[in-house]
């Protein structure tokens, strides 16, 4: 099983509904990740090495098909693993990372009649010019190409129908079910991650509120050398359809094909890491999704970011306290660790044995940015593959708030992301530098 067999297999399965109800969801999740866990955890116990083998990938083909038809959180899940985990068999995370644009579409007769329903009469000139094919499918809706009556080329996002109640569907589970738990931790002290998880996912529902995210960091990267951002064309959006210019580029995999120069990919790494990071320094606000699917890489150097659903925010106490928490590790100074933990809302611990792993675990997690000078940021960096459960719920006892467990979520994200490019820059200098710009503690 290859990534352009699962890619013809999504092609041929039947376009249906996302189904809403929880118990199916549950079972229907629960059922496929453990025949693939099963299989996976076989594999990485081989003392001879071998890769997964022809059953296996089937069993990680039919998850994957599995999780495109559930789409919701079920989809997120799959398009996690596909970029995170470093500890997975190539083949598998070839697999999984077709998630990140590619799943069984909606039928085109649904596609119709929500864009119908949410633009009236602007409906037919927007449907007139509209690929029936999606170019894109995605966890929230699919992406198809399409022209405008005066020729201009636009990307239009369609929700999924009952994509809102699917997603309430999968919060109802993972608060009585294991499996979905376990995308976000286990135990009690979870409840914060989960609720801030589902305001998020659940305004990713909103493209209208995407569209308005869009258009502020489409502002704020205005004049940008690297990176752009589609303008949103509002005569044709609302709340589940999203209008933007067609700006296409090539994905990452066919932009590592390539075999880029390495200033190429120093420069896309750096443009991803300021969008990512800086962005927060600046004007407290981060781009919350960082999975490969939401940018592409053009001839003339550009990185194109799409994808604005999941975009958070912090106030300025919030930001001084992160800038101070990452200078704290880098100094390897407790009682500043401490502090910055208290600034965060969190109960640092107590005890030499407590405090020593939460220095490990904190050390891991900034790795990155530890040492000064350029550098690849290695495979694995931060919180990666099997230890990102353990290391999670230790964090989660610190009682941090949900906004900054999604922080986190991103930042091993990212990692992942600029290993795989294999950009090379000083990323701590750029990281102190730009929260010495917003006059923030950078030691």
């Amino acid at each position: 099983m290859t990534p352009d067999d699962l890619r013809a297999r999504f092609r041929a399965t039947p376009a249906r509904d996302v189904p809403t109800s929880a118990l199916r969801r549950l079972w229907k999740t629960g059922r496929g990740a453990m025949g693939a866990a099963g299989a996976l955890l076989g594999r990485r116990g081989d003392d001879d090495g071998a890769g997964p083998d022809d059953a296996d990938l089937a069993k990680i083909a039919g998850l994957a098909t599995q999780l495109g038809e559930l789409k919701g959180i079920a989809m997120k899940a799959g398009q996690i693993l596909g970029y995170v985990d470093a500890s997975l068999p190539p083949e598998v995370r070839g697999l999984l990372a077709l998630l990140q644009t590619q799943a069984p579409a909606s039928p085109w007769p649904v596609v119709e009649a929500t864009v119908r329903e949410a633009l009236g009469d602007r409906a037919d000139a927007l449907l007139a010019g509209l690929d029936r094919e999606p170019i894109a499918v995605a966890s929230i809706g699919q992406v198809h190409h399409g022209r405008l009556p005066d020729g201009t080329e636009v990307a239009v996002k369609v929700r999924h129908r009952g994509i809102e109640a699917a997603m309430r569907a999968d919060f109802r589970a993972a608060r009585i079910g294991p499996v979905m738990a376990t995308l976000f931790g286990a135990g009690g002290a979870v409840r914060g991650m989960i609720d801030e998880a589902r305001q998020a996912f659940l305004e990713e529902c909103d493209l209208g509120l995407e569209a308005d995210r869009q258009d502020e960091l489409r502002r704020l990267f205005a004049g940008h050398p690297t990176i752009v951002i589609p303008e949103v064309v509002r005569a044709y959006s609302a709340t589940a359809v999203l209008t933007t210019r067609w700006l296409p580029g090539r994905t990452l995999d066919a932009f590592l094909a390539a075999a880029p120069s390495q200033a190429a990919r120093d420069r896309a790494g750096v443009a991803l890491f300021e969008l990512y990071v800086a962005t927060l320094y600046r004007h407290g606000v981060f781009h919350a999704d960082p999975h490969p699917g939401n940018y592409a890489f053009r001839d003339d150097g550009k990185v194109v970011i799409y994808d604005f659903g999941c975009v958070r925010r912090f106030e300025p106490e919030m930001v001084a306290a992160l800038a101070a928490l990452v200078a704290a590790v880098r100094a390897d100074d407790a009682a500043a660790i401490a502090d910055a933990m208290r600034g965060l809302g969190a109960t640092p611990p107590r005890g030499d044995a407590a405090v020593a792993h939460l220095r490990g675990l904190l050390r891991a997690f900034f790795a990155p940015l530890l040492v000064d000078g350029a550098r690849a940021v290695e495979p694995g960096a931060g919180l990666a593959g099997a230890d990102v459960l353990r290391d999670k719920r230790a964090i989660m006892k610190l009682g941090l708030p949900g906004r900054v467990l999604f922080l986190f979520r991103l930042r091993f994200g990212l990692y992942a992301v600029l290993a795989r490019l294999g950009a090379v820059a000083d990323w701590a200098g750029l990281e102190r530098g730009w929260a010495a710009a917003g006059g923030l503690r950078a030691a």
